[in-house]
């Protein structure tokens, strides 16, 4: 499973009485980029969240199956949480940023990790800011507060502070939506070179989107996963009619 980074087997996800997530096998494999489309409230985020075990924070929930990141069993009993959300970047729709300068923005997951080594965290963070393709626009500026900082940069800076920990796998929760065009164009192209070095899984709610970064796309709907094959397939031949109604803009 060493090329593997995300694996689901005969998932399923209940909030209370609502069955989220029906019987979903699904597996990333390592330096690809996936996108999770379909209609609001279909589960794509839900099924986001359980490779980082972020569903755990949400009352009454209820999950059968396993799931894996980097061949690991996520809800293996004495698994380490902390440990399980370095080992998972997480990007939200909305940049993030904490009240600190650029540079404590990308330091503080090393610093909660235990690194104290000074030039260690220094070179981790000016490494992390250049591969999230900030580094032009900050260099002058780490001592500045990341909040003066434009929306897009922000988004950038908050990939750079998931970066700094060396994560096995991205999660990115519709990281382009709250941006304009020319911010949401520089994310996609950041995206792209990540994938060299990180399995990314990204949900979009924007088809064309999909269609410019992923390699494999699912599609979800009511909580099932109806097909999940790579981008091109997907987009010019669906399996399901539900999938090609979907992409044609006849629902959702």
């Amino acid at each position: 499973m060493a090329d593997i980074k995300a694996e689901t087997r005969e998932l399923n996800l209940y909030y209370g009485d609502f069955h989220a997530l029906k019987n979903i096998n699904f597996t990333a494999e390592a330096n690809t980029v996936t996108a999770f489309i379909g209609p609001s409230g279909c589960g794509k985020s839900s099924l986001l969240r359980m490779f980082n075990r972020m569903n755990d924070l949400i009352d009454n929930t209820r999950i059968t199956g396993e799931v894996f990141v980097d061949g690991k069993d996520v809800f293996e009993k004495n698994l380490d949480v902390d440990n399980l959300r370095k080992q998972v970047g997480m990007v939200f729709q909305k940049p993030n940023p904490f009240p600190k300068t650029i540079f404590e923005n990308v330091a503080y997951g090393l610093r909660v990790n235990g690194m104290k080594d000074k030039s260690q965290i220094e070179e981790r963070v000016v490494n992390s800011i250049k591969q999230a393709a900030l580094w032009d626009e900050v260099k002058d500026k780490l001592r500045k507060s990341a909040m003066e900082l434009s929306g897009g940069q922000q988004q950038r800076l908050c990939i750079a502070r998931a970066l700094a920990v060396e994560p096995a796998l991205i999660l990115m929760d519709e990281p382009a939506s709250a941006l304009d065009p020319i911010s949401t164009g520089k994310i996609e192209d950041l995206i792209f070179e990540l994938k060299n070095h990180y399995t990314i899984i990204i949900v979009t709610h924007n088809l064309q989107q999909a269609g410019r970064i992923s390699d494999y796309t699912a599609f979800f709907y009511l909580g099932d996963l109806v097909e999940w094959k790579d981008t091109k397939t997907l987009f010019t031949n669906p399996s399901d009619i539900r999938t090609q109604n979907y992409i044609t803009g006849r629902f959702g």
